[in-house]
């Protein structure tokens, strides 16, 4: 695919909607570090990587994007490419990437991330987590930037030690449908880790757990976008069993504050972002009918059998080494997230 630079919203006065992020520690120490540098951001386009655009730049840095669009918009970014120091380019990741040369940092956000997206680009979504980590790592390597890999909890599986510390080696089954993300994910880990090891990359590896907010496609297929679209939209809220498998759910701003922290901090091995208020399932939609419609039905559907059954993360690390732990509120991130997708949807 020839590569196509952006560098203005596709429609004029058009912008994506997602409320400014406010301001953080993790903007701070970023501005204070790497203020007029360059940041590359693979899947810049994407829910996560739009959000860590617009930090990047509101921290005084030149933000260069990449995304394939196969999953991303590029009306995520619509509120920032025609600001000066910003560009988006439509380019896969798994193909050869050209970037500027002074490069102080890479953010590899590229994947397919939600079960919906991984399981309709199986073999996509493997190339990413290896052969465009491998490209990612590439530019770090040759402009000596800090690499920032964000992988997932998906590393962990369907765990058998709960909360999950990043010591965890995992309950990963390679052989289902998940096992394309879970893998290339943990791929990619192993990957960077050798970059660190074998040419001196510095490194930095964020596991990241569900995450919501302003942003997230309606037709994501993960939980809170599809129960609020569902809600919005006056139909029954589907529920997979019996709901009371767990999550812990952090909302995007403050995700994306931690992610900016570690990038700083002095720490290469993994670090578990998310919240460690853990609901179940049933739950979130019984906040989500309470926000919109409490008279909404409730249906319960075939869960799938690679589903995991609980999910929080192990905090210490991230509150210790980056002074970091999830302050939004759920009712208030998930009063947030309902705004947006009203405003979304007129």
């Amino acid at each position: 695919m020839p590569t196509q630079r952006v560098h203005s919203p596709t429609a004029a006065g058009h912008r994506s909607g997602v409320p400014a992020l406010a301001a953080s520690v993790g903007i701070d120490r970023v501005r204070e570090r790497y203020a007029g540098a360059q940041a590359v951001v693979t899947g810049g386009a994407g829910f996560v990587g739009a959000h860590v655009c617009r930090a990047m730049h509101a921290a005084g840095l030149r933000v260069h994007a990449i995304d394939s669009l196969i999953t991303g918009s590029r009306s995520n970014l619509a509120d920032l490419l025609d600001q000066p120091g910003v560009t988006l380019e439509e380019a896969d990741v798994v193909d050869h990437l050209e970037v500027p040369e002074d490069v102080a940092v890479v953010l590899h956000l590229a994947s397919p991330a939600s079960p919906v997206d991984y399981l309709r680009h199986p073999i996509h979504t493997l190339k990413v987590g290896s052969i465009g980590t491998l490209h990612a790592l590439g530019v770090a390597k040759a402009t000596g930037a800090r690499f920032l890999l964000a992988s997932t909890s998906e590393v962990y599986g369907d765990p058998q030690v709960h909360p999950q510390p990043e010591t965890y080696l995992g309950n990963v089954d390679p052989t289902g449908p998940r096992g394309v993300y879970d893998e290339a994910k943990r791929f990619g880990e192993a990957m960077t880790y050798a970059y660190e090891r074998d040419h001196a990359v510095e490194v930095r590896v964020a596991r990241i757990f569900n995450t919501y907010g302003p942003g997230m496609r309606a037709d994501d297929g993960r939980l809170v976008p599809t129960l609020i679209g569902q809600a919005l939209a006056g139909e029954a809220l589907t529920i997979h069993g019996d709901g009371e498998q767990t999550r812990s759910l952090c909302f995007i701003d403050d995700l994306v504050d931690g992610l900016l922290r570690l990038l700083v901090a002095d720490r290469s091995a993994p670090c578990n972002l998310g919240s460690d208020v853990e609901v179940t399932v049933l739950d979130v939609a019984d906040r989500i009918r309470g926000l919109i419609d409490s008279n909404l039905e409730v249906v319960h559907i075939d869960r799938p059998s690679t589903d995991p059954q609980r999910r929080r993360p192990d905090l210490r690390v991230a509150r210790d080494l980056l002074g970091w732990q999830a302050e939004v509120d759920l009712d208030d991130g998930l009063q947030r997230t309902i705004a947006w997708a009203r405003s979304a949807r007129s």
